[in-house]
């Protein structure tokens, strides 16, 4: 805030009010200034699959898909009903090299995790039968054998994200409970309050929720690169092979972590 500016509001006595430094307004029993504060561009260039992009990290931020423990973990649910977990390990590694330095440079981190309500009144017949379509097994919302954890259940150890993946106190978390991490969640409206207009993807099923999530943001129009090696899938590899073609080809960018650590290692500017 400029020094004009800044007396201009102790004189009329505005005070902030937003969810936010980025989006707020400056109020008074009298008064009320809609101008939002000026956001400084961070800009930083990385080597995609096919061409160079600059990116605004003031403007960026990573959403990281389904890292739990039902999806990742060896006595989670995908475990237990026969499913290779090893491939949905993959991203943990690339993710606890890419995820400090992003949050070094103020880059939004938001966990987007599976996570039913103990209700179940948030999933259709239609979304439990994909996961139980015979009507019995062990499905959305079911106790697994032994442990008990109800699978996907929001505050459960089965939602949770796996142990070495770590949050930090400041990151963001979003429940969702269908492939897209849009439908009927606050992800857009928290987005649009960061002044977020570029999505780094990361996560699992990389050809299912991470590419609907994707999809979606592409058409409510964020600018959207999946980040290679911190996605993967349990599905065949040509179900890898051809979320990498749509996303170059259709939705935006594919690049790797190495890419982005590089480029904030070699600094941020303001100008192009």
């Amino acid at each position: 805030m400029d020094a004009v500016t800044r007396r201009h509001h102790d004189e009329e006595g505005l005070r902030p009010l937003g969810p936010n430094a980025r989006n707020r307004w400056m109020v008074s029993d009298t008064a009320a200034d809609l101008v939002r504060p000026p956001i400084e561009p961070r800009r930083i260039t990385v080597q995609t699959e096919g061409k160079k992009v600059t990116l605004d990290l003031a403007r960026t931020a990573i959403i990281i898909v389904d890292m739990q423990n039902d999806f990742c973990h060896r006595d989670g649910w995908l475990a237990h009903i026969g499913v290779d977990v090893a491939p949905a390990r993959r991203p943990i590694a690339p993710l606890q090299l890419l995820l400090p330095p992003l949050r070094d440079h103020d880059v939004s981190v938001i966990w987007l995790n599976w996570g039913n309500r103990p209700d179940r009144l948030n999933l259709s017949p239609a979304l439990l039968h994909v996961y139980k379509p015979s009507g019995v097994g062990v499905g959305l919302g079911d106790a697994l054998p032994g442990s008990g954890a109800r699978v996907l259940e929001r505050g459960s150890w089965s939602a949770a994200i796996v142990d070495e993946l770590t949050p930090s106190a400041s990151d963001i978390h979003v429940a969702k409970y269908r492939m897209s991490g849009f439908q009927d969640t606050e992800l857009d409206s928290i987005l649009r309050n960061l002044g977020v207009t570029t999505l780094l993807f990361a996560g699992v099923n990389a050809d299912q929720c991470v590419l609907c999530t994707l999809q979606e943001a592409n058409f409510r129009g964020y600018d959207c690169m999946l980040v290679e090696d911190c996605a993967a899938t349990t599905s065949p590899d040509y179900c890898m092979a051809a979320t990498l073609y749509n996303v170059r080809q259709c939705f935006g960018f594919v690049v790797r972590s190495a890419a982005i650590t590089s480029a904030l290692a070699r600094g941020v500017t303001s100008r192009g």
